[in-house]
């Protein structure tokens, strides 16, 4: 067959296969047309809403997000709805008094989250409310500094109906132990307790029971915990001569157990975690600034937190521990004390205890009746365990990606977080440009908001970090300086031990000195006693000597006497004839 025959057939195979779709088609015409007459006169069926041009919401979904974000009291703006372009007349919003419902911002790096961070930081402060938030990178100190105008920045901010104008915030910068820029912040052992410590030493639970124990014996005994130093010095004392009866009496401590803690807080030390721990103690109410009606932002710089990440987690949660033990109840109120971000959080999670874990779900479900809001910032929700991930009303989450069978497994976990809505999530989640994040939050009610694709406001602060210049200005103009800036070394258990040792030795010395002078005085007796009698056998000796001559012979006697003696010369001479004439 030849190619122009070949080509004919397929254009007739072609003209027959449309044939037999038209009247396929029309008999399917036919059949409906006959099941409609056939079928009761009812009203007739609505057509489906067409999604609005360029989004993938219809017109009624997007008029159920614009009421279900309406709020007549105050209120946070996140941003506008994206239905394909940004909808300025559709904004999305949080009351403030949900706030302290607590949060979750997500999201790859580089998708936003620091921003949408700033912009929430940046409001609560107008609103008068303070914020504490860790500054992991610096990024955040652009508070300190007006943001500037730009062309870009414009067309943005105008086209989600946001009047943008560029302004500095009250902050203060704080540093872990005076390490970086900031007002250092200290806690004592006693206060940061066992439990975080376990954490950041990276204990097994029996070593964790056994520190518990240990700083019991420190409590009993009146031994305060203020440094690294003190609880080496307690866990020396009872591995040592002086102590190991009372480590036996506190029970259930080995010295092996002891010994595994003394090493890993000895390379804890040695990582530059001595200066951490001290006093000062920071107040925690020197969070709760608020300046002209405005709330201060306060920003905890972290150079180090890639060298000591589980440091850094451990303390931000001692602090919202010292949040929940020091503040007083105050219901629910209009507006939070105090808005806690809580960023890196995986950080704290990874390779917790159970117990740990359970302090945390405590503290996150208690600490809304203090008037403290939390938010915690990771990659995606499955960092956050599931108990603490239902006590977190509002969500925030930047794109998501998926390019591993890990990623893609987080994206459906991530799905099967949010409510029923018209999205495709699984699909828009990867789609979200920089600065855009899928939204739900708790409204006045209590009740979840429609799930909305948000482009957020961009911060009137810098979105770059302030000039080192402007922040030492900061850190020299606070007043909090002067308060933390030199750390104070009172007498605490080092120093304690230490004076209870010198003591012990002291009196082992006077003791084996006092010994010493006791087998002294004996030997000195002793040999006293050994020379009285040797004077007293001496003198009876002498005794019977002469009591031997006053009884002897009188004859001999005289014959012995010196004057007997000469007679007896003079006699031996007269006889002899050689006596001198």
């Amino acid at each position: 067959m030849s190619d122009s025959q070949i080509e004919q057939a397929k254009k007739a195979l072609e003209e027959a296969q449309r044939a037999l779709a038209e009247a396929e088609a029309k008999a399917a015409e036919a059949a409906n047309a006959e099941e409609a007459a056939d079928a009761p006169v009812d009203e007739p069926a609505a057509a489906p809403a067409e999604p609005a041009a360029g989004g993938p919401l219809s017109e009624p979904s997007v008029s159920v997000i614009r009421d279900g974000y309406k709020s007549e009291a105050s209120s946070l703006d996140i941003g506008a709805l994206v239905n394909g372009e940004a909808r300025a007349d559709v904004q999305v919003r949080i009351p403030l008094r949900m706030l302290n419902r607590h949060g979750l911002v997500a999201g790859a790096t580089g998708t936003g989250k620091t921003k949408t961070l700033q912009v929430l930081a940046e409001q609560l402060s107008d609103a008068g409310v303070p914020v504490f938030a860790p500054d992991i990178k610096g990024d955040l100190t652009g508070v300190l500094t007006a943001g500037e105008s730009g062309e870009k920045l414009l067309a943005r901010t105008e086209g989600i109906g946001q009047a943008w104008e560029g302004k500095a915030f009250p902050s203060e910068l704080f540093s872990l132990g005076g390490r970086g820029t900031g007002v250092p912040i200290r806690a004592t052992v006693t206060d940061f307790g066992p439990l975080l410590l376990s954490k950041v030493l990276g204990l097994n639970q029996t070593q964790e029971s056994s520190l518990s124990l240990v700083f019991a014996f420190a409590d009993q005994q009146g031994l305060p915990l203020v440094d690294l130093k003190d609880l080496r010095e307690v866990l020396l004392y009872l591995t040592g001569d002086e102590g190991k009866e009372e480590l036996g009496r506190i029970g259930g401590v080995s010295k092996a157990t002891v010994g595994v803690i003394l090493r890993e807080l000895t390379a804890f030390a040695a990582d530059g975690a001595e200066v951490f721990f001290g006093e000062p103690e920071f107040e925690i109410d020197d969070l709760l600034q608020v300046t002209d009606g405005r709330g201060v932002i306060s920003l905890l710089q972290i150079p180090e937190v890639a060298s000591q990440p589980r440091l850094f987690s451990t303390f931000l949660m001692w602090l919202l521990g010292e949040l929940f033990e020091l503040l007083p109840e105050v219901g629910d109120p209009d507006k939070p004390k105090l808005v806690f971000f809580f960023d890196e959080a995986h950080l704290l999670f990874n390779d917790a205890s159970k117990d740990f874990l359970a302090a945390i779900t405590q503290t996150v479900r208690l600490i809304r009746s203090k008037g403290v809001g939390v938010f915690f910032v990771t990659q995606t929700p499955k960092d956050v365990p599931g108990d603490v991930l239902a006590q977190l009303g509002s969500r925030i989450q930047h794109q998501l990606r998926a390019h591993t069978p890990d990623s893609a497994k987080a994206l459906r976990q991530t799905v099967r977080t949010y409510p029923n809505s018209d999205y495709d999530l699984e699909e828009v989640l990867t789609q979200l440009g920089i600065g855009e994040a899928i939204v739900t939050v708790m409204n006045e009610k209590g009740a979840p908001t429609p799930v909305a694709w948000t482009r957020v406001r961009a911060p009137q602060g810098s979105m770059d970090p302030s000039p080192q210049a402007t922040q030492d200005a900061v850190v020299q103009a606070s007043s909090l300086d002067a308060k933390y800036r030199d750390a104070v070394d009172r007498e605490s258990a080092f120093e304690m031990l230490q004076a209870r040792i010198g003591a012990a030795e002291a009196a082992a010395e006077a003791e084996a000195f006092a010994k010493e002078e006791e087998e002294r005085r004996e030997a000195e007796l002793k040999e006293a006693a050994r020379l009285e009698r040797e004077a007293a056998r001496d003198a009876k000796a002498k005794s019977s000597s002469r009591s031997k001559r006053d009884n002897g012979n009188p004859v001999l006697d005289a014959l012995t006497s010196r004057t007997g003696q000469r007679i007896i010369k003079q006699v031996f001479r007269g006889i002899l004839g050689n006596r001198r004439r």
